[in-house]
């Protein structure tokens, strides 16, 4: 009895779709890990680890997203300038409410992306937008209704 033989994708197996998530009024953490695995590709029969089979993710609305208790106010990105003593700090309320609040949702799914050239490749498929607008109609994305799915992604 032959044994069965395990599904390997290859380039041209791999079907990429468009999507559009609107962030508003939904958990960042519940957010990001959906986009992540749609980027990885993970909700995909043919998922196949060492190939990016993942989908573009749009999404919008950005600075409506929401932290749940304390979060907006205390949690606090940190980054280092390169140079002694040169750690810097920004909580996630400054930078919602600053001039790239795009970036809370792109650090989030970047943090559960794997390292390495596979995952940076999937997060060029990722595109943020803070307002309802995007460039991408021509593409027709499909929409993934977040909110609708489980009552605790909304607050």
């Amino acid at each position: 009895m032959p044994l069965p033989k395990t599904y390997v994708a290859t380039p041209k197996d791999i079907q990429k779709d468009w999507i559009v998530v609107d962030a508003e009024n939904v958990v960042l953490g519940r957010l990001a890990s959906l986009i992540a695995m749609r980027l990885r590709g993970k909700h995909k029969p043919t998922y196949t680890p060492n190939m990016d089979c993942g989908d573009h993710v749009i999404v919008i609305n950005a600075e409506k997203v929401k932290l749940k208790g304390n979060k907006r106010t205390q949690k606090t990105y940190y980054w280092h300038t390169g140079y002694p003593g040169g750690i810097k700090s920004r909580t996630a309320d400054k930078i919602l409410d600053g001039r790239f609040p795009e970036r809370v949702i792109q650090k989030a799914v970047e943090r559960m992306i794997p390292r390495g050239p596979l995952g940076r490749r999937a997060m060029t498929h990722l595109h943020v937008y803070a307002g309802n607008q995007h460039p991408h109609e021509a593409q027709q994305p499909a929409t993934l209704d977040v909110a609708a799915m489980n009552d605790k992604n909304v607050r």
